[in-house]
């Protein structure tokens, strides 16, 4: 295996590295990824994770080195949540997933440079969230500040009681599913 890249500049996914105790280098991806898309579609985060992964390893390209892009995604509705603008953007989408259950998507795109073949797979987990009052919304908002996270959470921090199910990786809810990245590595 050749070295890693971890073309994102996600301490979450950092971590998730460093758990799975892999030796890698971060290399932030330049790929501008386009805002308007509303409508989810696993083509559509495959080749968000895709084009992250291609536009670091076109920088290696030749040489032994395997590049991970990814792109989470949060889904209600069959619509996309993405990261907040503001925080009554923020609240909004909390309580649009509010007693409710929802999915996550991570795509996973693994490029080795030696010839530029590449794999994506994308892993799905379901989230249930309890009803949560305007006082937990709003604290939950002051206090960790959610504006990088897509659907506006980070299950990582959410307080106790927020959260009632997760039926799937709970990697993948955090930015990148352990499983299908040894997998694609491998």
């Amino acid at each position: 295996m050749g070295k890693i890249i971890l073309a994102s500049s996600s301490p979450r996914r950092a971590n998730i590295l460093k758990t799975l105790k892999l030796d890698y280098e971060i290399i932030p991806s330049s790929y501008a990824e386009p805002h308007d898309r509303t409508v989810f579609s696993y083509d559509f985060v495959e080749s968000l994770a895709y084009n992250k992964a291609l536009y670091v390893a076109r920088e290696f390209k030749c040489k032994d080195y395997q590049v991970i892009g990814a792109d989470t995604i949060v889904v209600v509705d069959n619509k996309i949540l993405g990261k907040p603008h503001d925080y009554a953007q923020a609240q909004e989408m909390l309580k649009s997933l509010s007693g409710r259950t929802h999915f996550v998507v991570t795509s996973v795109a693994v490029f080795n440079t030696l010839d530029m073949s590449y794999k994506v797979k994308s892993t799905t987990t379901y989230v249930t969230f309890n009803a949560l009052t305007d006082n937990q919304i709003n604290f939950y908002i002051d206090n960790f500040k959610p504006y990088d996270k897509a659907g506006s959470y980070g299950i990582q921090e959410l307080p106790e009681g927020y959260i009632k199910e997760v039926n799937g990786s709970l990697d993948n809810v955090i930015g990148l599913p352990s499983e299908t990245l040894i997998e694609l590595l491998g």
